[in-house]
């Protein structure tokens, strides 16, 4: 499975689901410009799958930053981040599935460039894709995990995050407990707090909170997801094509990208009518860890069978959660308890 995939950095909260709007506004799409290996939507409706990966660049950052909000030391071009995003045929829900970095992983063979020595599969924790060989080959892992095919993907980096935070006033999150963190130094006490660009990415970063950790971490983004797209949406940026355009813009910059901003303010205003409620949250099931022969460190095993039926909902288009029922989190997550999908309005703050 060889395609031309190269990067493209949007931004991690509401404008993420914003710019997904502007995959799943209109039932057909021409080929992303630029990028002639991904193809063409097709004009009959069908699911649409988006994998979101989030990096852990920080050049950008200035020095301040990087002691002020606690975002130095030293990248490891790794993809930390990890969502597949499913939008219905039907573009009338949405689906959300963290993926923790630290999973077990197979890496499919690759080549590094054309004309080099072909590497053997081999084990591998999720993230190390990304730093094997960039965006495509984390797409080919997902892909050959999941057993559904990737039609688009989007990139974070720390400053676009912090950037796209702050353009739009900050974000609100809420909390029923204390959230502190020895790494990021992130510290929020019970009930509800306005985050700016630099806090609310030591917010998504922090996995040292309580024994949840990467699964923890996920639920927090999966919120933060969810009260971005919803203040966006209250506030009504996605209708107001002026701001958008200048958000679309900032985000997308002056390089070669596979959106037009026009493309993003004109279909991301479709989306704004997804209630919290049609949008679905989960992790992928863990049942343990993996085998320490494999030689890749302290690694979450996937669940197989539950995985694969998860999944599967995927591939055949159906919701995670059934009618009428409104599961609810734990907060914190089992690190080896049973998944249950929830509704974004279970994450929403009120």
């Amino acid at each position: 499975m060889k395609r031309n995939l190269r990067p493209r950095r949007l931004a991690i909260p509401g404008i993420v689901l914003a710019a997904t709007g502007a995959l799943l506004g209109s039932s057909a799409l021409p080929s992303m410009p630029g990028f002639p290996g991904l193809p063409a939507r097709e004009h009959a409706p069908r699911g649409l799958n988006i994998l979101l990966m989030g990096t852990d660049e920080r050049d950008t950052l200035t020095a301040a930053q990087k002691q002020t909000f606690h975002a130095g030391g030293k990248p490891c071009g790794c993809s930390d981040v990890l969502m597949l995003i499913h939008v219905s045929a039907q573009r009338d829900r949405v689906s959300v599935i963290g993926m923790p970095r630290d999973s077990a992983a197979e890496i499919p063979p690759y080549r590094e460039k054309p004309g080099a020595r072909e590497r053997p599969p081999h084990p591998a924790k999720l993230n190390a894709a990304y730093q094997e060989g960039g965006p495509e080959l984390m797409i080919r892992t997902v892909e050959s995990m999941a057993k559904v095919n990737i039609d688009r993907f989007l990139q974070v980096d720390f400053r676009r995050f912090m950037n796209s935070v702050d353009e739009v006033g900050g974000v609100e999150v809420c909390t029923p407990r204390r959230l502190k963190d020895s790494a990021t130094r992130l510290d929020l006490k019970p009930g509800k707090h306005r985050l700016g660009g630099g806090q609310a990415l030591q917010y998504v970063r922090s996995r040292h909170v309580d024994g949840s950790a990467d699964l923890g971490r996920i639920q927090r983004q999966q919120r933060f997801l969810v009260q971005a797209w919803r203040e966006m949406r209250e506030r009504k940026l996605l209708t107001r094509p002026r701001r958008m355009t200048h958000l679309a813009e900032m985000l997308l910059g002056s390089g070669r990208q596979g959106f037009q901003p026009g493309e993003l303010v004109e279909l991301a205003a479709a989306l704004h009518r997804l209630p919290d409620a049609a949008t679905e949250f989960t992790t992928v099931p863990i049942a343990g860890f993996a085998p320490a022969r494999l030689g890749i460190g302290a690694a979450l095993a996937w669940d197989p069978e539950e995985s694969d039926a998860l999944f599967a909902k995927v591939r055949d288009d159906r919701p995670l959660i059934e009618r009428g029922a409104q599961p609810k989190p734990k907060d914190p997550p089992d690190i080896l308890g049973k998944t249950v999908p929830v509704r974004g309005s279970a994450y929403a703050c009120h």
